[in-house]
């Protein structure tokens, strides 16, 4: 098996609690939850051979409630 990496990850509280919320869903650990959808965003970016937005180092909003 592959040794994973570990990488420090700094979420806002917002985006924190959707992605435990969700993980919660899908009976997954939010580690395990974010490294899913960086997964599966992965495999869509060589299926579409699209790159990344150029606005990526800008904050993300979220409609979160």
């Amino acid at each position: 098996m592959a040794e994973k990496k570990q990488v420090p990850l700094r979420l806002s509280a917002k985006l924190y609690d959707a992605i435990a919320a969700w993980a919660e869903d899908d009976f997954r650990s939010v580690n395990g939850q974010i490294e899913y959808l960086l997964t599966e965003c992965v495999k869509q970016r060589k299926k579409d051979g699209k790159y990344v937005s150029e606005t990526l180092d800008e904050a993300p909003e979220f409609d979160i409630k």
